[in-house]
């Protein structure tokens, strides 16, 4: 009896490996929403990651979260490093490698605890009228743990969350 307990539960295992590997080895998640504000009104609040705080929706989930600014004060080159509890935020690294007014923002992210990935965040802005639609994106590498989670959990419906409440409170700022 436990023989055969032990063979089935050896047979999900192996069912759940082999389906991960059909997971795409790549990823995108992206969110947008229309800002009733010039993109040169909402462009310093991505820009200047000082100014993050008023919108992004990973600065309250850990009260004890330590932030380091280093590097220009906003644009390319601008570095934000932060460390926090794992299961919250966890530790990571943020950089403004393209910055172009009042229309695009590259991001390298480097989160660093608890996984490692290193992936790409990019921000557009695009006038519509007296109406700005704003985009937030990330994209990068899924490795073989990534898929198995992917098996389980929504990447994009778990991180795309946070980007549309991000997205929201940006407009609310903005808006201002």
């Amino acid at each position: 009896m436990i023989k055969n307990i032990l063979i089935v539960i050896g047979i999900v295992i192996a069912a759940i490996l082999i389906y991960a590997t059909t997971k795409p080895d790549n990823f995108r998640i992206e969110r947008s929403v229309s800002i009733k504000a010039p993109a040169d009104k909402i462009f310093p609040y991505i820009n200047d990651l000082h100014r993050w705080s008023a919108w992004s929706p990973y600065e309250n989930k850990d009260p004890a979260l330590k932030r380091t600014f280093s590097g220009a004060q906003s644009g390319v080159g601008a570095v934000y490093a932060y460390e926090g509890k794992a299961s919250v935020v966890g530790t990571g690294r943020l950089e403004i490698t393209e910055s172009t007014p009042p229309s695009k923002i590259v991001i390298q992210l480097d989160f660093l605890a608890p996984m490692e990935a290193h992936n790409t965040a990019v921000f557009t802005l695009q006038a519509n009228g007296d109406m700005t639609n704003v985009t937030w994106a990330m994209y990068g590498p899924s490795n073989y743990f990534s898929k198995v989670m992917q098996v389980f959990v929504s990447f994009d419906s778990m991180v795309g969350n946070d980007f549309q409440s991000g997205l929201l409170s940006l407009k609310a700022a903005a808006e201002k």
